[in-house]
């Protein structure tokens, strides 16, 4: 038979457990499950091209796919790092988060991708190097926006507007 002491101290353990647990499983990095329009323009002779290639990127579980690389390059989900992670206070007074990621991957004839990039709260920023036995083969400037764009601040609503009016509503009395 459980008395009330018992069943309080049941739960109490429980509870502990599952927090302990929660923590040690930590938390997902912050680009998890995001994903980025972006496009790649190929850099030749120090200056990119006018056209660029539309694309995706996406994140989960510390690995980045991209349909562009894996179409062009045949590298499949690669592991990215993020070397740096802060948030700062913009001029507006606003926390911005700023991130410094770093993925790079090699396959089996030798040809290794390395892609850095900055992603500044919804914005994505890099470059994609391309490398055959250590011999830049080609190199891709890589700018994007989080898929979606930025969400939308909810206004605030003024006074007037929240209060019906009267004078639209009821037809006039003559």
């Amino acid at each position: 038979m459980f008395t009330k002491r018992n069943l309080l101290f049941l739960l109490t353990l429980t509870s502990l457990f599952f927090s302990a647990h929660a923590t040690i499983k930590g938390e997902k990095d912050p680009l998890h499950k995001r994903v980025f329009n972006v496009t790649f323009n190929e850099v030749k002779d120090g200056a990119p091209a006018k056209k660029g290639v539309a694309s995706t990127i996406e994140f989960k579980d510390g690995k980045l796919w991209c349909e562009f690389i894996y179409d062009k390059f045949q590298f499949k989900k690669i592991k990215y790092r993020i070397n740096k992670d802060s948030i700062y206070t913009d001029s507006t007074d606003t926390e911005v988060r700023y991130l410094e990621i770093e993925a790079s991957a090699t396959d089996e004839s030798n040809q290794t991708l390395t892609f850095t990039f900055n992603t500044i709260e919804w914005d994505l920023d890099g470059t994609l190097k391309i490398t055959k036995n250590d011999k830049l083969k080609k190199q891709f400037e890589v700018v994007g926006r989080n898929k979606g764009g930025k969400p939308k601040k909810e206004k605030k609503k003024k006074e007037d507007e929240n209060k019906p009016n009267n004078e639209a509503t009821e037809p006039k009395k003559e």
